[in-house]
């Protein structure tokens, strides 16, 4: 995933959602691949993402813009994972508004 040698040394990477096309699986091989990277001293990672998975990263700082602006947040306080999780709980509550 991140194994190109564009991910080596210091640094300041900025990633535009990288999980865009990505599996749950890839996601979290994604995550595992970005905690190695910014592990290495100098490297500083700046990425903008719809995913929990990738927002999960551990010691994120993690900014939500929404209509009000920019917010510092905790993950479990972030919209999109609580969407998600209201969705995984009941499928139908999200479906039951579609036209199909």
């Amino acid at each position: 995933m991140l194994r190109s040698n564009r991910f080596t040394g210091e640094g300041f990477f900025v990633m535009d959602e990288p999980e865009a096309g990505l599996s749950f699986t890839a996601q979290l091989a994604l995550v595992g691949a970005l905690i190695q990277l910014v592990s290495q001293p100098g490297v500083q990672v700046l990425i903008a993402t719809h995913s929990p998975v990738v927002a999960s990263l551990p010691g994120a700082t993690i900014l939500e813009f929404d209509e009000a602006g920019i917010h510092e947040r905790a993950w479990d306080d972030l919209d999109v994972v609580e969407h998600h999780r209201r969705f995984l709980e009941a499928p139908e509550r999200y479906l039951r508004h579609l036209n199909y």
